[in-house]
């Protein structure tokens, strides 16, 4: 077991009664169209995050599904969304034995009242908890110091650049070795490594691990560059079901190229599994 030194809540919430799973929830309208209110608690400067997105989608797509979780979930973000009502449409693409394919997209409405596409997912759902035990592998957890010598949002004496309403509901602690930006001297190494968790306590499940992946402060920081990041594509891969406890989040860049750069990002449990896995795509504002 990882050295943690965490402190949780002396009420903490529950899978399906926390501030996450209200936020997320969505309301069947009829059939593969549900309504939803984006809470503005989950936005990075004005933009909802594209993590708690990817939860909103995935959580239309269990409903339609007959399988619970995702197994694979690629989005395309075509629009940034924004605080208040959309639409999500589902629809189902191919049912199996032991895998489902669905595709859903989520719409505002501009200022004329047509609707804008904002995000495109095609995801594959399964059943966690029906996999084989047996795992090979060379993958290891990232070595992350013990939390009490990471720091998070409410240690800076300043806002942390990129960041809003989001850090208010996580627990994140970063590495110091990759907190040279906040300090005006990035590693430029191009890596985020963190403690994560929800605020209220809420325990990791497969849907949260979608938001896990996106909720870091972008690597570009390590490596010199500055605002926002939008993701163009995101794809998550979500392979084991997570043991209670805070997760540990490593996301690396090798490349930027182009005003473009890739993020890969592993999220491990606390029983050192190596649970989600991502690649995103995402644009940088250069100069």
């Amino acid at each position: 077991m990882p050295e943690a030194a965490s402190a949780p809540s002396p009420s903490r919430a529950l899978i399906g009664d926390s501030e996450f799973d209200r936020d997320t929830a969505v309301t069947r309208r009829e059939p593969g169209v549900y309504d939803i209110d984006l809470s503005a608690g989950w936005t990075i400067i004005n933009a909802v995050n594209g993590g708690y997105l990817l939860a909103v989608l995935g959580r239309a797509l269990a409903d339609t599904l007959p399988h619970p979780d995702p197994f694979t979930v690629s989005a395309h973000y075509l629009t940034a969304s924004q605080p208040g009502p959309a639409v999500v449409r589902t629809d189902t693409v191919r049912t199996g034995r032991t895998l489902s394919t669905g595709q859903a997209s989520l719409f505002q409405y501009d200022d004329e009242g047509n609707e804008v596409e904002r995000i495109r997912v095609l995801a594959s759902y399964g059943d966690l908890a029906a996999l084989p035990d047996d795992v090979r592998t060379t993958a290891a957890p990232p070595a992350i110091p013990p939390m009490d010598r990471c720091f998070g949002p409410d240690d800076s004496p300043a806002p942390v650049p990129g960041s809003s309403a989001i850090a208010d509901r996580l627990m994140l602690k970063l590495d110091p070795a990759t907190l040279g930006w906040a300090l005006g001297a990035p590693s430029g190494k191009g890596e985020m490594r963190a403690w994560f968790g929800l605020a209220d306590g809420r325990d990791a499940d497969p849907l949260s691990l979608l938001l896990a992946v996106d909720a870091l402060p972008p690597t570009a920081f390590e490596i010199g560059l500055k605002g926002w990041v939008p993701t163009v594509e995101l794809t998550v891969h979500v392979r084991h079901r997570p043991a209670p406890g805070p997760l540990r989040v490593s996301i690396a860049t090798r490349n930027l190229a182009g005003g473009f750069l890739e993020e890969d990002a592993e999220v491990w449990d606390s029983e050192d599994r190596l649970v989600a896995q991502s690649r995103q795509l995402a644009r940088v504002r250069l100069g």
